[in-house]
């Protein structure tokens, strides 16, 4: 089907099968967090920027031809990896998976559409397939205007139906291979409006939200349309952009990783060396990056810590300890890098090392304050920049009385006496904090952006900066830029109220999900059935085009590997570990079982939707109280038996997630339950898995799997239908052979 492997490269453009249905109306905020995270960011106010030359990004002209597009893409790829040093046909191999989020038809009605078909044709280049599909609706004379709309491009714009007498019409480009659902949205002449199914089709489908929608089957056809490749925003996209739902991301904690150039570690007196700098820097970083060592383990995402240049203050913790800034939290100067880490060079070096190896660079920036030795403070603070500290006589710390962590107070209120809070009320503090985003990201050539603690940040600031990105960013780097949150609570609906890709976020970390995962898998807390339902109802909560991150454990929580021990240290999922931060810290656990629980947990992640999270170290079930005890220095070496099997299992994991679409973008279906153990499909128009797990202490087997031979993409032995044998704490991935 493919004219050549230039082609192949070029063609694996996957849309979302499963899109939640359009909502009527804005989501209000809810309540907030159960906890709250006491560290935050700077941005610095305007100064002439240091004279260090920008990334290039890309080229923004491209051939006409849609053959000599794909050519010339796929040369330039082929050309930067050889530059390298490395294989090019193996490397061609390695990124053929790369994928554009959105497209929309170069021909046929002007329909906005931007799904991506599964299926993709020499003759379109590195465009997807549509089809010409009519639609129809009788009318009673009564409406103003029908529009279809649906999950072909995210329920976000409308095809515009044609009158003639009572009859509506339109001929609608839909993607090829893929199922669509889709309503009529009809205006009445006399105001007012109706979602309506089409009443001609008698296929249907109920969302987990209960919204009711009609469903266009998966269709081919011949001939068809070609489409044109955008960003899920509307901005045209290159051939080789980066489909984010595709992502495993991997949070590399700098100063803890690797330390690759010792003439910056610098030294610091007073603090514990938990609380210190410990050397890691983006020189390690590159080292591993080259290495392969995120490649093995299918990662294609780096989110590195706050770049920002940090106060060299210590300063006291909520738990009465001094700290260092090490983490990157407390910001000093916004247009400085972190000397400890290295200079701008050096990231720039690492960001095109990633890129090299298809891996994408996401920043931590957390907008929300400075630290008091910051000029942008010495210059601002009396001028509107930022909240004043005192309310009603006392300090308006977060957490204080006058000053709750949720409502009002939560966008005022100050981490703690030396983290003056931003007021984005103000224009001028709220441009010059976005100017140096967006100077970030231009510097750096970074991908993405993980935006702490957004939920205390005002939402001018998050709109203005999804505005900037549209228009400063996005179309010269011709793939979109993916901003991730971080609002630390279980509160779906107030979590997703900060999610929209074109004028707010793409997604948040997903809490709910993993509380729910974690207590259920690792503490073995209620039933299987309690997760398979929770996720039914979680898939497509948050847009049809929200790309949520998944994730058991990050660095504000107690390690994961302690839950999942026999018997549990903390047996509360919302625990921050804090009681054993500082003394009688947790040992690493011994034997396997510990590990196999971790390995299941993270399985339910590398086979669904949205982009999974591994938290540096967690792949090899590194051991950690609460904070700063989870941020021990990774461990490089001497793993036991538990932390080998974990790593090699984590690397099956990831390789499998690369190389089947449907663990990435498929619909779930599951095959069989029990309280102990899930067997489930995920399915694609092209690709169809099904994993097999079981968190009990004993083997299971379970029914249900569909006729045939499969083969264990673990390295289990392999199967024959309709019985699936699962070990303890055991996980299977299977492909028919």
């Amino acid at each position: 089907m493919f004219a050549s492997r230039r082609h192949l490269l070029l063609a694996g453009l996957c849309g979302m099968l499963a899109c939640a249905p359009q909502q009527s109306e804005d989501v209000a905020d809810a309540a907030a967090d159960a906890s709250a995270d006491a560290e935050g960011l700077d941005f610095g106010a305007g100064k002439d920027a240091p004279d260090v030359a920008p990334v290039d990004v890309v080229d923004a002209v491209q051939p006409a031809d849609a053959d000599a597009a794909a050519d010339a893409a796929t040369d330039a790829v082929v050309d930067v990896l050889t530059d390298a040093g490395a294989d090019a046909d193996a490397l061609v191999d390695a990124v053929s998976d790369a994928a554009v989020v959105d497209v929309a038809p170069d021909s046929g009605p002007d329909s906005g559409t931007d799904a991506i078909a599964d299926v993709t044709s020499a003759d379109c280049g590195a465009a997807p397939q549509l089809c010409t599909t009519p639609f129809a609706y009788t009318g009673d004379g009564s409406e103003a205007s029908v529009e279809l709309r649906g999950s072909f491009n995210g329920w976000k714009t409308g095809i515009p139906l044609t009158a003639s007498g009572t009859d509506w019409s339109v001929n609608a480009d839909m993607p090829y291979g893929q199922s669509v659902e889709y309503k009529f949205h009809v205006q009445k002449l006399g105001g007012g409006d109706a979602w309506l199914a089409d009443p001609t089709n008698p296929q249907k489908v109920t969302d987990s939200t209960g919204n009711t929608n009609s469903l266009l089957a998966a269709q081919t056809c011949d001939p068809w349309v070609c489409g044109k490749l955008q960003t899920v925003c509307g901005i045209d996209a290159k051939p080789t952009a980066f489909d984010w739902h595709d992502g495993v991301m991997y949070f590399v904690f700098v100063d803890r990783f690797l330390d690759g150039d010792t003439s910056n570690n610098g030294s610091v007196t007073g603090v514990a060396p938990i609380a210190g700098w410990n050397g890691g820097d983006w020189a390690g970083v590159t080292q591993k990056i080259n290495a392969g060592y995120f490649t093995d383990l299918g990662v294609n995402v780096l989110w590195l810590t706050v770049p920002l240049d940090p106060t060299d203050a210590l300063e006291l913790g909520d738990d009465g300890q001094k700290y260092s800034g090490y983490h990157g939290y407390w910001p000093r100067d916004r247009d400085k890098p972190n000397g400890h880490f290295g200079t701008m060079a050096e990231l720039q070096a690492l960001v095109q090392a990633a890129h090299v190896m298809g891996i994408q660079i996401v920043l931590d920036y957390a907008m929300n304050h400075v630290h008091t030795s910051s000029p942008v403070w010495q210059q601002h603070q009396s001028d509107g920049w930022f909240h004043g500290l005192s309310v009603q006589g006392q300090n308006c710390t977060c957490g204080a009385s006058v000053c709750p962590w949720d409502g009002p107070s939560g966008l005022y209120c100050w981490f703690t006496t030396y983290l003056p809070d931003f007021n984005f009320l103000n224009t001028d503090a709220r441009k010059a904090s976005i100017d140096n985003v967006i100077w970030w990201l231009q510097q750096s050539g970074a991908d993405g952006l993980r935006l702490d603690a957004i939920k205390h940040v005002e939402g001018a600031w998050l709109t203005d900066l999804r505005a900037r990105l549209l228009t400063d960013v996005e179309p010269l780097r011709q793939q979109h830029i993916w901003l991730v949150g971080e609002t630390f609570s279980g509160d779906q609906t107030f979590v997703k109220s900060f999610v929209d890709p074109c004028t707010k976020l793409d997604g948040q970390f997903d809490f709910a999900e993993r509380a729910t995962l974690d207590s259920t898998v690792l503490l073995r807390q209620g039933k299987m059935t309690d997760l398979e339902k929770f996720l039914d109802g979680n898939d497509g909560f948050f847009g049809a085009d929200a790309i949520m991150s998944t994730f058991t454990g990050n660095h504000d929580l107690p390690r994961t590997i302690h839950m999942a021990e026999d018997t549990p240290i903390w047996a509360d999922v919302w625990a921050n570990g804090k009681d054993k931060a500082w003394t009688n810290q947790p040992g690493q656990p011994a034997g396997t079982s510990a590990y196999e629980r971790m390995s299941v947990a993270m399985a339910v992640l590398m086979t669904n939707r949205g982009v999974p999270l591994i938290y540096y170290g967690d792949e090899v079930g590194m051991a950690g109280a609460g904070d700063p005890d989870n941020r021990r220095p990774m461990q490089w070496s001497a793993y036991n038996a538990g932390q080998n099997l974990l790593l090699t299992r984590m690397k099956a994991l990831g390789q499998a997630r690369k190389n089947h679409v449907a663990l990435r973008k498929g619909t779930r279906k599951t095959l069989w339950i029990t309280p102990e153990a899930w067997l489930y499909q995920m399915t694609t128009a092209a690709d169809t898995v099904v994993v097999a797990i079981n968190r009990s202490d004993a083997p299971v087997s379970l029914g249900g799997l569909p006729t045939g031979t499969w083969q264990d993409l673990l390295g289990g032995a392999d199967v024959t239908a309709p019985n699936v044998a699962i070990p303890p704490r055991g996980v299977r991935v299977l492909v028919k052979k």
